[in-house]
């Protein structure tokens, strides 16, 4: 009966931890009126810094849950590092995400001409700061990229015991018999010392397994199947996120990169080497 007992409480302890991340999540979310306030103040102080006062900034557009639009009534130019300055600040002061994407896109093509980043996690990407932007209809896409806020503090004395049960049956009932199952699977590919399983996600050396992320199997399997050539960024892009529908930026690919080439680091003879401009290339000495 012990493991039943173990098991049990392994699950109720994942009942409390996402009903309390549910509570604090929801208590923390922005009010949707005061979001488009701030959104509306910063196209604002945009149009000012162009000299323009007089024009109107459009009603905010929400795209979906997390991306919102602002657009103007007439053509204006400025430049790149203001846009920057004037979200970091608003959001700032206004206690908004800490981490979200900026694009600034044309409105007749819908190009992307501009974009930054703001990442605690994975470091900020303010690229082409100083460029002045010729007149033109832009809107400015802003996307909040979420981040779960939860201090477990005050749930310690309940987790530490539970978390134990957790691991007991995760390792008892589990580790075993998913390690067998990957070490009696041939279908794997020979990169240098590891063994790469895509289809369980798992990369193996000598004793020792190493999981994969989805993002980061798929990643793996493209620079396998193209050993010592250039994968271009694009398709590393559009064959792990934009075939799905999500849209994201260079700076995804490199973060990406080096978390396999840190996961493949025991192997001294594989490389990831960067190719300025167009991608990475994949090598194995």
């Amino acid at each position: 009966m012990k493991p039943f007992i173990l098991f049990g409480s392994s699950i109720m302890i994942i009942v409390i931890l996402i009903s309390a991340v549910a509570f604090i999540n929801k208590k923390n979310e922005i009010p949707e009126n005061h979001l488009e306030v701030v959104l509306r103040d910063i196209g604002h102080q945009l149009l000012l810094s162009a000299k323009d006062s007089s024009s109107r900034v459009l009603p905010v557009k929400k795209l979906n849950e997390n991306t919102y639009q602002i657009s103007f009534q007439n053509n204006f130019s400025f430049i790149s590092d203001t846009l920057i300055n004037i979200v970091e600040r608003e959001f700032k002061k206004n206690a908004l995400a800490k981490d979200y994407v900026v694009n600034l896109r044309n409105c007749k093509q819908k190009e992307t001409v501009f974009a930054f980043e703001i990442n605690d996690k994975t470091g900020n990407v303010t690229p082409c700061r100083g460029r002045t932007l010729e007149v033109g209809c832009y809107v400015i896409e802003i996307d909040l990229l979420k981040t779960n806020k939860f201090n477990f503090f005050w749930l310690t004395l309940l987790i530490i015991p539970l978390g134990f049960a957790g691991f007991y049956v995760k390792d008892k009932f589990r580790k075993k018999e998913e390690a067998a199952s990957i070490i009696d699977n041939n279908d794997y590919i020979q990169l240098g010392k590891f063994r790469f399983y895509a289809a369980n996600n798992v990369l193996t050396i000598e004793n020792n397994s190493i999981k994969l992320s989805e993002n980061e199997t798929k990643a793996l399997k493209i620079f396998a199947e193209n050993i010592n050539q250039v994968v271009e960024r694009e398709k590393l892009m559009k064959e792990i996120w934009e075939d799905k529908g999500i849209v994201v930026i260079s700076r995804n690919v490199d973060v990406l990169v080096s978390k396999l080439r840190k996961k493949l680091s025991d192997d001294n003879s594989i490389k990831f080497i960067n190719v300025h401009g167009r991608g990475y290339k994949f090598i194995i000495e």
